[in-house]
């Protein structure tokens, strides 16, 4: 579903992502972990051309999306959940999970709502479909931010820290709707510091630092038997014993 192939960011002297291979297969749940500033966010904001690397190839579904004209495409096939959730609080609750489908897959009003009440159905919030945003707890509007990404109804969703920017208190309720998610046959992509849910989850692990990727592997192994020091002294720091 995703090929990325020598793929290059530079942010003016800053080489951020260093020839990064991935590829993702269709129904994967793919985690990235590693510090900050490792090139984690980067990679998956490339993914969707919300940056645009400096040179290599990014495929979506077979199609190169490198290529120009092609970021309608993008936007068509994927969908993303940020760390700080973007709903425009001007907007209800509904309007926010309409306004794309409706817009961008020229769906009907009707069409459109009838996929947001199923959406926030499904994470638990279908009570909440006319209040506004601000109204809300972070980790509702996340959940929100969740449901929308859904009623686009995108081949794969790619999430960035979902979690990072929520109350501790707030993070399960999310997360939570991921796990539930990712018995779906959706392609997700993942960057997350939550350790326990990335094992729970993921088909596969990646470990990125300095713009590269270090080590990847199924879960169990990537976990308790990690090859690389890098990965072995992160791990270290942040999984208590």
């Amino acid at each position: 579903m995703i090929k990325l192939e020598n793929v290059n960011k530079y942010y003016g002297d800053h080489h951020v992502l260093k020839d990064v291979n991935l590829e993702v297969r269709e129904g994967e749940k793919l985690v990235i972990i590693g510090p900050s500033g490792s090139g984690k966010s980067t990679t998956v904001r490339c993914m969707n051309f919300l940056e645009t690397p400096n040179s290599g190839h990014v495929y979506i579904d077979g199609e190169e999306m490198t290529a120009r004209n092609k970021t309608l495409l993008v936007r068509r096939t994927t969908s993303m959940v940020f760390q700080q959730f973007n709903l425009y609080p001007h907007m209800t609750v509904l309007k926010n999970l309409v306004l794309a489908p409706m817009k961008l897959h020229h769906k009907s009003r009707e069409e459109a709502e009838e996929l947001a009440w199923h959406y926030l159905e499904v994470v638990g919030l279908k009570e909440k479909a006319h209040v506004y945003p601000t109204t809300l707890s972070g980790g509702q509007q996340q959940r929100i931010a969740i449901a929308r990404a859904l009623c686009m109804q995108s081949k794969i969703i790619l999430f960035d820290e979902p979690t990072s920017a929520l109350d501790p208190e707030t993070i399960q309720e999310v997360l939570d709707v991921m796990i539930r998610l990712a018995k779906e046959n959706i392609t997700m992509v993942i960057v997350t510091h939550e350790m326990g849910f990335a094992r729970q989850v993921a088909d596969r692990v990646i470990f990125m630092a300095d713009g590269q990727i270090l080590e990847e592997g199924a879960p169990e192994e990537f976990f308790e038997r990690p090859k690389n020091e890098r990965l072995k002294s992160f791990l270290g720091k942040i999984i208590r014993k």
